[in-house]
């Protein structure tokens, strides 16, 4: 039993060097307090190593086609998910890693019988190249070369590619299946997982406590947005309506979680009514006394028994709303052979999550001028450090920054693993520096690092580029192109109504003018002390078409990338607000309020290239950062900031 819940416990990510499951561990488990800390951190290493181990993972590759054979499969789709849809997975459900070694964020793999192939988009276009073997797995780009057109080329007729049904949505799931018949295959789902079988050792689900996320940060309170998400659904004819997002239900109840790294999600899958009462399936180890009664008439299940509540409301004939977008085919099939009515239409808490109440704009102000504060002593040391020829390397300099940050009591996790890329490291858009990889700041480099906060008034995200020594001219030219880019959107003005898609042009125009570009979105939405990438909002090409509304928090981050050179990205956080209440066309018209503090490397800016309402934003940009972070700094750093946010013309 012990055992039991310090596998979970381990399974949960550790938090700078502690573990959060370690406070749930019963009153009567007999093991000290140091003894228990030290088995966990044993498992926790155990599990990662064998997760990351590459050496293994031919092995591990015939071990899964052997599953594959035994079960009459021709194959199986693999992608970086797990049942809840979520983008940062626990150990348990990191099975692409395990398979293939590949750490990036986004991803998908196809394992047949005499070949195999991965995919990601163009942020892990090197790193697949150095994670993954060449000679186990074709790299691919999943944009260039679609899984689907690879399934319909190689996949023989009469062959059966299988896939977990909880881990595939269904337009992802029909478009499996029209390559499949395309290539006189099928597509079928797998009854288990066939990695699950050939993974020993495999970590169970995690076990990290759930927190009280109170009114006064989240602004309104749990009954309250229940009553009004139960309307919604009710108006649009529904029973009930399933909510698999963990993000989801975390804004709904006024709670986050422990489970999974850099995002406070309490995993679990729960079931609104139009009454609005709420059914939670959820390991009720992770709930204290302080939660239950906050979770007052909230139902509580055990996660295993969510499959048998799908059916049930299908058997009572209930019409019952469920996104397809974000729920796994499993939840959809089970409903609908129950016999329930079936209403596929947008997770009803997306919009309202996204839109931010004033109170937690308020706190993400504040927290985002205590991280300011972070960076700007980060970036104070390293000019010192790098003026002084003191060596200086990607970790310690990761490592560095997350110290200036955990001077803030209220951290509480880092909102992704920090990017801390040196030269050529840096134009790998999504990279992470390991030991093997790790590259000390020499001068002539640009230096980029992306990073963030968790803090229980906000999440922050945030990018700058450095120069160590000095630039070159072609680097102070493209600096200064992303800068423009960054000012068009901070500057932006637009109609209500308007979509990200439509802005993300004004970021690239300068570089399009000299036939450049960069292979990711300019901005992506932001949750308060939640996933530092939410939805439904987004500025990329192919962005949402959901409109911007105010209280959306996105970032604004386009960049640059020479492979083998350099990387740069200035990235801040703006929210949308209005900016014209009546235009004369009777519309709204909407902005953006940066809500980002902290310098942009002036000795990177080419000024011949700024024009006049360019150098007043940067000038009144960094007139902001000095006005809110000069107080909570020291004297050192203050000085060095009075130098950085200097006009440009001084």
């Amino acid at each position: 039993m012990l055992t039991n819940w310090l596998r979970g416990i381990a399974a949960a990510p550790a938090v700078f060097g502690g573990f959060p499951g370690l406070a749930l561990l019963p009153a009567d488990a007999a093991l000290p307090a140091d003894k228990a800390a030290a088995l966990v951190a044993e498992l926790a290493a155990r599990f990662a190593a064998a997760i990351e181990d590459r050496s293994a993972v031919a092995g591990r590759l015939a071990a899964l086609r052997a599953e594959l054979a035994k079960r009459g499969l021709a194959g199986v789709i693999v992608p970086l998910t797990d049942e809840y849809q979520s983008e940062y997975v626990p150990m348990r459900a990191q099975r692409l890693s395990w398979l293939t070694g590949f750490t990036g964020s986004a991803g998908l793999a196809i394992v047949l019988t005499d070949k195999a192939a991965i995919w990601s988009d163009g942020r892990y276009t090197l790193q697949l190249a150095q994670q993954v073997d060449g000679a186990l797995f074709e790299r691919l780009h999943s944009i260039d070369n679609p899984p689907t057109d690879w399934v319909k080329a190689n996949l023989k007729a009469g062959e059966k590619l299988a896939y977990d049904p909880w881990l595939h949505v269904e337009d992802g799931v029909k478009r499996f299946a029209a390559a499949c018949e395309a290539a006189g295959a099928t597509l079928v789902a797998a009854d288990g997982n066939p990695i699950d079988v050939v993974w020993a050792d495999q970590p169970p689900p995690p076990l990290g406590p759930v927190l009280i996320q109170s009114t006064d940060l989240a602004g309104r309170g749990a009954a309250e947005k229940r009553a009004e998400i139960a309307a919604v659904i009710k108006a649009r004819g529904a029973d009930a309506v399933v909510l698999t997002l963990p993000e989801s239900i975390a804004w709904l109840l006024n709670i986050r979680g422990s489970d999974v790294p850099h995002t406070p999600l309490p995993l679990s899958m729960a079931v609104l009514n139009a009454d609005s009462a709420v059914d939670l399936y959820i390991d009720a180890r992770k709930l204290d006394d302080a939660v239950r009664q906050h979770l007052g008439d909230v139902r509580l299940h055990a996660p295993d028994d969510f499959p048998a509540a799908l059916a049930a409301l299908g058997q009572a004939k209930k019409a019952v709303q469920v996104d397809p977008a974000t729920s796994g085919i499993f939840v959809l099939q089970t409903l609908e052979q129950a016999g329930a009515k079936l209403i596929r239409a947008e997770d009803p808490c997306l919009l309202p999550k996204a839109c931010k109440t004033e109170a937690e704009l308020d706190g993400t102000r504040a927290a985002h001028r205590r991280d300011g504060a972070a960076i700007t002593r980060f970036l104070a040391w390293l000019d010192q450090q790098t003026a002084k020829s003191i060596a200086v390397d990607e970790i310690s300099a990761a490592e560095k920054l997350q110290s200036f940050r955990r001077l803030d009591n209220a951290l509480r996790d880092l909102s992704f693993s920090t990017i801390s890329g040196a030269g050529p490291n840096g134009a790998i858009v999504h990279y992470r520096v390991t030991k093997a990889t790790n590259r000390n700041l020499e001068s002539g480099n640009l230096y980029l690092v992306d990073s963030g906060g968790q803090y229980p008034d906000g999440t922050t995200d945030i990018t700058r580029t450095v120069a160590i020594g000095t630039p070159t001219e072609e680097m102070r030219d493209r600096f200064t192109r992303v800068l423009k880019g960054h000012i068009a959107i901070a500057t932006a003005k637009f109609p209500e109504g308007t979509a990200g898609q439509q802005l993300d042009a004004l970021a690239r125009k300068p570089l399009w003018e000299i036939g450049l570009d960069y292979d990711h979105g300019t901005g992506h939405g932001v949750g308060s002390f939640l996933s530092v990438h939410e939805g439904p909002q987004r500025i990329a090409k192919a962005g949402s078409a959901v409109p911007l509304k105010p209280g959306m928090i996105v970032s604004n981050e386009p960049g640059y990338y020479k492979t083998g050179g350099y990387g740069i990205r200035i990235e801040n956080l703006v929210a949308v607000r209005v900016e014209t209440e009546k235009a004369e066309n009777g519309k709204r018209w909407l902005g953006f309020e940066t809500l980002t503090r902290a310098p942009i490397d002036r000795r990177l800016i080419e000024l011949c290239l700024l024009n006049a309402a360019e150098v007043a934003w940067l000038d009144a940009y960094h007139a902001l950062v000095w006005h809110d972070i000069a107080p909570l700094v020291d004297d050192e750093t203050r000085d060095w900031l009075k130098q950085a946010t200097a006009p440009l013309g001084a």
